[in-house]
């Protein structure tokens, strides 16, 4: 059933379970959701260090609890949305410390120092009461570039609109990713969502107008990341690839889709046929074949794609790799090159303070280190600009003076590119960011990237966390309903074998389970009890003690794991079960946002989605949200 009822803004809190109506209090400082469940209540209350949940089938009423706590009550009501459920996301494997403490500052022991890395609350709208200006022939010059973009992009009224608030004065919400194939995973479309959020909150708070911008990072030059999209298949994912070449490390967004030759163009068509396949032929088939023209550049198509999903939402897709733009952040570029010193030995002193604090820093900054790529003006490949004993740069094999790469600059910005930590600086030189939504990764790029803008910009952009999702199916989840699972066991169990053991296990006789538990119990604690004796005894009796102890409860889950296979063989459904579960939430061993295309999730549920994913982003949820669909 949905959930329906009410939300206190900005509130922390969690929900799980089948719920039939909530509502979220703010009662000093610490926030109560309610929902009713069938046949009970839950009162779940949730500070940054602490959650309780206490349930009871006593009857209850907004008004009770208003008269109740009569001092501080906030209540306002939200639309209704599916039932969702949240976890802390540290529930998420592969979580750095830096991420799990920027989410949850007020549990870390550095809290001290992740302020100054990130002096912006994540999950408040502070951020929105100030943000950057740009004067008005900046910002003439930058919404005549986008204009000239959105035409090629095919962009609708709502995005012509947005580009004409961001003329006269409109703040931005920044994101951005890599021009992957046919969009890209999933993560894709929640970055989209929650800059289209984050923007409609702020406009609404403030009054000054907020716009959604999705950054496309064409100078980059790995082109295996981006020539690849997951999709899943009957009983597998299967990986989709153009088969581009390039014989040297050329930015991709300037690449064509058909690599430019008859085999390449048959590499297109054989991979938009085979992804209408796995799509099912769904309408989207045709915006793909539509975007990803023969003769198309991939930042193109990409484009194109994002602008046509997020139309009605007014998102301004931009490519920043072309002249005009690099000329509206000239001053970044110029401050790479003349304070290269200044901005290496700052870099080098955040990355000692990182790993200082127990944390690991996430570019690795050496003397010579460079924030810039040279565009190389007769192959094209990006090559690193790299700095020399002598003061010199080199690129490749070519040395130059920094007169020379100011020369450049001047008569050609577009072919100097920065690198991850410069990036970000130079997009807010460009636009004015209010607030720039990233994932984990570029988190802890800006606890680096902050000194640059502090030296640079004078001032640190808030980085706001993307929405972290996993979308689950109706046929999907009445399969977990009917085995009792939820997502962090899936997540546990790593591989559809060791799930299929877990269901095998769970299916057992009552009688069998208690029989085995006694058991493993009794002989756990008389094993413990033995080798502690031993071990007093002499130092030796207790290692052989030890040894012996390890491999009896090796023999008793041995045990147990044939009688969860003896029940598997009776229950062949389970294996099906756990098989498709698997696939679908935790496929390959990666979490579902990282790998699925997110045009999988279009194709089955069309033009809902953006809609969904934007009411799910405003991220009251502080973790991973879970969203049944």
């Amino acid at each position: 059933m949905s959930l329906s009822g009410f939300a206190a803004g900005g509130a922390d809190f969690f929900v799980a379970g089948r719920v039939v109506a909530g509502f979220v209090l703010e009662v000093e400082a610490v926030f109560f959701a309610v929902f009713v469940f069938e046949g009970a209540m839950t009162v779940q209350y949730t500070t940054r260090a602490k959650t309780q949940i206490k349930t009871t089938t006593e009857g209850f009423s907004a008004s009770a609890v208003r008269l109740a706590h009569p001092k501080r009550f906030k209540m306002r009501e939200t639309k209704s949305c599916m039932h969702s459920q949240c976890y802390p996301i540290s529930t998420l494997p592969g979580t750095t410390a830096l991420f799990r403490d920027y989410t949850e500052p007020a549990a870390s022991p550095n809290a001290a120092a992740l302020r100054r890395w990130y002096p912006t609350d994540p999950f408040s709208m502070a951020w929105a009461k100030t943000s950057p200006s740009l004067d008005e022939s900046h910002r003439a010059r930058l919404t005549s570039a986008l204009l000239r973009q959105a035409d090629d992009l095919y962009a609708d009224t709502a995005v012509l609109a947005n580009i004409e608030r961001l003329k006269h004065g409109a703040a931005a919400v920044v994101t951005g990713q890599q021009v992957a194939l046919f969009g890209g995973p999933l993560l894709t479309f929640l970055k989209a969502a929650t800059a289209v959020r984050k923007a409609q909150d702020a406009t609404k708070i403030t009054g000054r107008e907020h716009v959604p911008i999705f950054w496309l990072a064409s100078e980059d030059h790995d082109l295996a990341e981006v020539d690849q999209l997951a999709l899943l298949a009957k009983t597998n994912v299967e990986t989709l690839r153009l088969g581009l070449r390039a014989g040297r490390p050329l930015p991709v967004g300037a690449m064509r889709v058909d690599g430019g030759n008859e085999q390449g163009r048959l590499h297109l068509e054989a991979a938009l046929h085979r992804a209408s396949e796995l799509l099912g032929w769904a309408p989207i088939c045709s915006l793909l074949r539509e975007c990803y023209a023969p003769d198309t550049r991939l930042a193109g198509a990409f484009g194109r794609l994002l602008t046509k999903v997020f139309a009605a939402h007014g998102l301004i897709v931009m490519d920043a790799a072309s002249r005009e733009f690099h000329a509206l952040g000239a001053s970044v570029l110029r401050a790479a090159i003349e304070r290269a010193d200044e901005l290496e030995n700052a870099l080098l002193a955040r990355s000692q303070e990182l790993v200082a604090t127990g944390y690991h820093a996430q570019v690795l900054v050496s003397p010579t280190h460079s924030l810039l790529f040279l565009i190389d003006a007769e192959t094209g490949a990006r090559v690193p600009l790299r700095r020399r004993p002598d003061g010199e740069w080199q690129a490749g094999t070519r040395v130059y003076c920094a007169e020379d790469l100011l020369g450049i600059l001047a008569a050609e910005p577009e072919r100097l590119s920065p690198n991850a930590l410069l990036r970000p600086v130079l997009q807010d030189a460009i636009l004015p960011t209010a607030a720039y939504v990233g994932g984990p990764a570029e988190v802890a790029y800006f606890a680096q990237s902050a000194v640059l803008y502090e030296r640079i910009l004078g001032r640190i952009t808030p980085i706001l966390p993307r929405l972290s999702a996993t979308l689950i199916e109706p046929a999907i989840a009445a399969m977990m309903a009917t085995n009792e699972l939820q997502f962090p066991q899936v997540l546990e169990a790593k591989t559809a074998e060791n799930l299929a053991l877990r269901l095998g296990a769970r299916s057992m006789p009552i009688e069998g389970k208690r029989k085995i538990a006694a058991v493993g119990n009794a002989m756990d604690a008389e094993l413990t009890a033995l080798t502690e004796y031993m071990t007093a005894m002499s130092s030796d009796l207790g290692r052989a003690a030890g040894v012996s102890a390890s491999k009896m409860r090796y023999q008793m889950n041995r045990l147990r794991r044939m009688a969860a296979n003896f029940e598997l063989q009776k229950e062949a459904s389970l294996k099906k079960h756990a098989t498709a579960i698997m696939l679908s939430l935790y496929p390959d061993g990666h979490l579902q946002e990282r790998l699925l295309g997110g045009i999988w999730f279009l194709a089955r549920y069309g033009d809902a989605l953006p809609g969904l994913l934007i009411e799910n982003a405003a991220q009251q949820c502080p973790g991973h949200r879970v969203l049944y669909l």
